[in-house]
């Protein structure tokens, strides 16, 4: 496990095989199975948002990346069989459920984590920020080196986030837009600080990184060896879901590599100037989210419906 299992939280949800019949995703796939199901799963995820406010990014950014990892199938949630083998090893984890209490054998951990996130995010605004259809089915694999292939990682220039985004069907306006998702959650010093003293190999500053901020940033993370201590990825809105992401992107804020890359193509810079419009950024999240959502998933009769989101059937 990583040294961040302290917020690793793996929940007995439900389910059997054969169970969950079905095409494609839709708009209320367990009307019949389980009408209650998304309820169910809101007021849990409530619960614990309301006494965490931390776990809204948790939440995103697990269900992001359970997307980029062989698509959007609950494979974030399972345990390694053997260490340091799954995907949810390589990245904080975090879900709950309470629907085995009501509807056992019908809804599958991959639709729980999608509407759990949406959930999270949504809470403070008491409306759904997005829409998420349901019908998702379960992988049955897991292995560390494709969740370290397949996540985009803050290191990634410009080109190696468009090849990774085109891979999932994505675009470069979905790559900026969901960059936003980083207006909330933190980073740890090891996923920057070679910006702060080794950004070339010559015990240098990245120039592009705003001087002032690199300044905070090296009180904060004093060398590069620290991969404990963590600070806000949106400074002053790091519990705060909105599109400050992008201003202090503009700033030349923006903690990772992969931040400043969006001013590094004069189309995605179009895009960073677009989504300073508080409207239009929650309007092309809601979007974004949904196409992301879609990623390689199972559904009919493929994959399993999970008795256990942590291990396989």
């Amino acid at each position: 496990m990583t040294n961040q299992a302290f917020i690793l939280l793996c929940i007995v949800v439900f389910g059997v095989v054969g169970t969950c019949h079905g095409g494609s995703l839709r708009k209320g796939y367990y009307k019949d199975t389980c009408p209650d199901a998304e309820e169910i799963i809101k007021k849990a995820t409530e619960k614990h948002v309301a006494n965490d406010p931390t776990l809204p990014a948790r939440f995103l950014r697990m269900h992001f990346h359970d997307c980029f990892v062989r698509g959007c199938d609950g494979s974030v949630l399972l345990n390694s069989t053997t260490n340091n083998t799954a995907e949810k090893d390589a990245i904080p984890n975090l879900t709950l459920a309470e629907v085995e209490k009501k509807c056992p054998n019908v809804v599958s951990c991959a639709d729980v984590l999608a509407l759990a996130a949406r959930d999270a995010v949504s809470f403070k605004f008491q409306t759904p920020l997005w829409e998420v259809l349901t019908g998702r089915r379960d992988g049955r694999i897991l292995r560390i080196s494709e969740a370290l292939a397949n996540i985009p990682s803050p290191l990634s220039n410009f080109t190696a986030l468009v090849r990774s985004f085109t891979s999932k069907g994505l675009n470069v306006h979905d790559l900026v837009v969901l960059s936003g998702g980083h207006t909330i959650g933190v980073g740890h010093c090891n996923t920057f600080s070679n910006r702060l003293y080794n950004f070339t190999g010559r015990s240098n500053q990245d120039p592009s990184l705003n001087p002032t901020y690199a300044s905070f940033l090296k009180t904060q993370c004093e060398n590069l060896s620290d991969n404990t201590t963590f600070v806000p990825m949106d400074p002053g809105s790091a519990l705060t879901f909105d599109n400050n992401y992008y201003v202090t992107v503009k700033q030349n804020k923006g903690l990772f590599q992969s931040d400043a890359a969006l001013l590094a193509n004069k189309g995605s810079r179009k895009i960073v100037d677009e989504l300073l419009d508080s409207k239009k950024f929650f309007t092309e999240f809601a979007q974004a989210m949904k196409r992301m959502g879609a990623i390689g998933v199972v559904t009919g009769n493929e994959g399993e419906i999970r008795k256990k989101c942590f291990v396989v059937n």
